[in-house]
């Protein structure tokens, strides 16, 4: 481990004399590669510096421990413990840093919600997880771009899909897809009884230009008369969209905005995030099946949470995490079940990366 740290602080140090050369700036795509490549191994290198550091002043007192002087040697023994714990801390801290990172951490994030099993139930429950997510989005000040919904009449649900655009979105909420199942006395019910309902969530990685490359002969694109819920004369022009890709059978619909344009334009987005998270599942399928074991594999037909309203409580079924604090985390304060997750799937994938 050791010697990849020395190669990665002579990596910064080669970077930092670069960014430096006067007349750097000018060529912008290299110099704007160099400074994000710079703050991502700043993290790294200065844990190293302190790890090392805190090394050498162990070594020093465990002289001090073998030396003649009574007072330094006391003064050693009672300074030793505190130090390696801080190493022992620094060391985790170092392998985690240097866990690969998810390249699509960075993304935009295009998040699908939809209604499963338990009818109106479910689609009201599909309700409040958007509110849910909508209100963490505003404490994390991310903006969200509303692509497509679909209404019940009792103000639930079927489907809704949004862009959540923001600072590091995907690495936040790329847990967060599966089955959420509900435990709850309907408002319909006269008996009293608790239903169970489900809801899916997908978060996708929003498809930037690299990844979105498709070629227009795999489409199949349909113009129609859009109808329902969308705005004045939504519904007397054909500028409703469906997109097929061909390759996959991908279907993505578009209809809220008046304009074709607007809308083949959301449909293409949605559909380039959802070929992008094919592609990932793909690749993710190749990964050994002893590995797939040991870092779960996230996908969405796993359960993955349930929220018990008569007690107040949400589990998180892969981590056995139970909260009792219901209230909160429908009302968006779900910090600490997605801190628990990333600290999971952390020490997991450092699991699966020591030899």
């Amino acid at each position: 481990m050791f010697a990849k740290l020395e190669e990665v602080e002579q990596r910064l140090l080669d970077l930092e004399a670069e960014v430096s050369q006067p007349g750097a700036a000018a060529n912008r795509k290299r110099y704007q590669e160099a400074t994000k490549e710079l703050s991502d191994l700043r993290p790294v290198v200065e844990a190293f510096r302190i790890y090392r550091d805190i090394a050498a002043e162990i070594e020093d007192h465990r002289e001090l421990l073998s030396g003649d002087d009574d007072e330094l040697k006391e003064l050693a023994n009672d300074e030793l413990p505190g130090l390696e714990k801080r190493l022992a801390t620094l060391e985790k801290e170092i392998h985690v840093l240097l866990l690969p990172k998810d390249p699509n951490d960075e993304k935009n994030v295009i998040l699908e919600i939809r209604a499963g099993t338990g009818g109106d139930e479910a689609a009201l429950f599909a309700a409040d997880l958007f509110r849910m997510y909508g209100r963490y989005a505003e404490r994390q000040r991310w903006k969200l771009e509303e692509l497509g919904r679909s209404e019940t009449g009792v103000g639930g649900l079927k489907e809704i899909i949004v862009l959540v655009k923001g600072k590091r979105v995907f690495s936040r909420l790329k847990y967060e897809s599966g089955v959420h199942r509900v435990q709850r006395v309907p408002t319909t019910e006269s008996q009293g009884r608790i239903h169970t309902s489900a809801v899916t969530v997908a978060v996708l990685p929003e498809a930037d230009a690299v990844d979105a490359h498709i070629d227009p002969q795999d489409l199949r694109i349909d113009i129609y008369r859009a109808s329902g819920p969308g705005g004045q004369s939504v519904n007397t022009t054909d500028s409703a969209v469906r997109i097929t890709h061909i390759p996959t059978g991908l279907v993505v619909s578009s209809q809220d905005e008046r304009s074709q344009h607007k809308n083949k334009e959301r449909g293409m987005k949605v559909l380039a995030s959802r070929l992008l998270d094919l592609k990932m599942r793909e690749q993710h399928d190749k990964i050994s099946s002893e590995r797939r074991e040991q870092v779960g594999s996230g996908d969405r037909s796993e359960r993955i949470r349930t929220y018990n309203f008569p007690q107040g409580r949400v589990t998180d079924h892969r981590i056995g995490l139970t909260l009792h604090k219901l209230d909160q985390i429908i009302g968006g304060e779900i910090d600490d079940l997605i801190t628990a997750l990333l600290s999971h799937f952390q020490a997991e994938a450092m699991k699966g990366s020591t030899p």
